[in-house]
C-alpha cells in the first residue's frame, strides 16, 4: 500500500453488493465488540462515518473508552494506522509533515507526518492551539496536504477519528467553527452500566483483548463498500426533506447547519441505509443519523440546546 493513493482511483473499484457491504459492516462491528462493551450504536457510527467518507469526533470524559474504541477500528481493519497525541506544544509540521534538509544529497526530502495514514486518531484534540488543529483542515475537506508550495494526496480512504475531553476547560482550546464543521459525526459514548462495567474489567483483568484482535476485512474492501454506499438512491423527496430540515435550522438558531451539513446527513443516510441491507434512502435513515451529524453544527443563543432545534425541526418538518 502506498501513502499516496489518489482518491479518483475509487471509481475502477467495483462496488460490493448492497448484502456483502451490510456484512462486512457486521463482521467490523462484531469484531470491536469483543474489545468494546455496550457501545455498538458508537462502532456502527464510526463506521457510518468511514463508509461515508466522513470524520467523526468523540468527545467525553477521560477514561471511558473514546481512544480504545478508534484503536479497535482501525484494527478491524487491514490498513495504515498513525495516531497523533495532541498537546500544547504540537506544531503543525508534527502532523502534517516537513521538507527536512539530507546532509548525503545536500536536498531536502519530505518526512511523512502521521497524517498519512488510512485511518488517523486525534487523542485530546483539543489540547493544541488553534493553528496546529488549522493542520487538519485541508486534510480532512480535500484529502491532501500542501507543505512548502507542495500538494500531496493522502492515502485513500482517508478517516480521522478524533477525541477531545470536554473537562479541564482551562487547559483545552476550542476547536474552531471551520473544522468542527468538517466532522460528518460528533458522538458521546458515556459511562457503562454495572453490568457492561463488570463485563468489561472481567475481559481486562488479564492480557487486554485489543492485544489479540485481528483484522477482519482488508482495505480494499472497504474502498468497495464506500462506493456500493456512494450508489445508494437518495430520491429528490428526500433530500428535498433535508433541504427543509436545513433551511428550519437556519431559520431557528444564530447559527444553522450549512450546506456541507446537509451533504453530510444525505452522505450518512446513505451508509446507513447499506447497514440495513438497502440500496436506497428513506426518511428513516435520515432521522436515525440527523442527531450525530448536526447537533454540533448548530450555535443557538440564551444558552438553548442545539439538540431541541434539532427535535423542533423533526417535529416541524414533514416527509413529503
Amino acid at each position: 500500500m502506498t501513502d499516496t493513493h489518489a482518491p479518483e482511483a475509487d471509481l475502477d473499484i467495483r462496488p460490493l453488493t448492497v448484502e456483502e457491504a451490510a456484512t462486512l459492516s457486521d463482521r467490523i462491528v462484531d469484531n470491536v465488540e469483543r474489545v468494546i462493551v455496550g457501545h455498538r450504536d458508537a462502532i456502527e457510527h464510526i463506521l457510518v462515518a468511514t463508509l461515508a467518507r466522513g470524520h467523526l469526533l468523540l468527545e467525553d470524559v477521560p477514561g471511558v473508552g473514546k481512544t480504545m474504541l478508534a484503536r479497535s477500528i482501525a484494527r478491524s481493519i487491514d490498513c495504515s494506522f498513525k495516531r497523533v497525541q495532541f498537546t500544547p506544544d504540537l506544531l503543525p509540521s508534527d502532523v502534517t509533515g516537513a521538507n527536512v534538509f539530507n546532509q548525503k544529497t545536500r536536498e531536502f526530502d519530505f518526512q511523512h507526518g502521521p497524517v498519512f495514514a488510512n485511518i488517523v486518531l486525534g487523542d485530546e484534540i483539543n489540547r493544541a492551539p488553534p493553528k496546529t488543529q488549522a493542520a487538519l483542515l485541508e486534510a480532512m475537506e480535500e484529502q491532501q496536504v500542501t507543505v512548502d508550495g507542495e500538494t500531496r494526496e493522502l492515502p485513500d480512504p482517508f478517516t480521522v477519528i478524533a477525541t477531545q475531553n470536554d473537562v479541564e476547560p482551562n487547559r483545552t482550546y476550542e476547536l474552531p467553527m471551520a473544522e468542527i464543521d468538517r466532522f460528518m459525526k460528533k458522538i458521546r459514548l458515556g459511562y457503562p452500566s454495572e453490568t457492561e462495567e463488570t463485563e468489561m474489567l472481567g475481559r481486562v483483568a488479564g492480557e487486554h483483548p485489543i492485544e489479540a484482535l485481528e483484522p477482519v476485512t482488508a482495505v480494499e474492501d472497504v474502498l468497495r463498500a464506500r462506493r456500493t454506499v456512494a450508489e445508494v438512491d437518495a430520491r429528490e423527496p428526500v433530500r428535498n426533506y433535508v433541504s427543509r430540515l436545513a433551511n428550519y435550522t437556519r431559520e431557528h438558531a444564530q447559527l444553522g447547519v450549512s450546506p456541507r451539513g446537509a451533504i453530510a446527513l444525505i452522505r450518512a443516510a446513505q451508509a446507513r441505509a447499506v447497514l440495513d441491507g438497502r440500496d436506497y434512502v428513506v426518511p428513516d435513515d435520515v432521522q436515525s443519523e440527523v442527531r450525530t451529524v448536526w447537533e454540533h453544527r448548530i450555535r443557538t443563543g440564551a444558552g438553548d440546546d442545539p439538540a431541541t432545534v434539532v427535535d423542533d425541526a423533526l417535529s416541524a418538518v414533514w416527509v413529503e
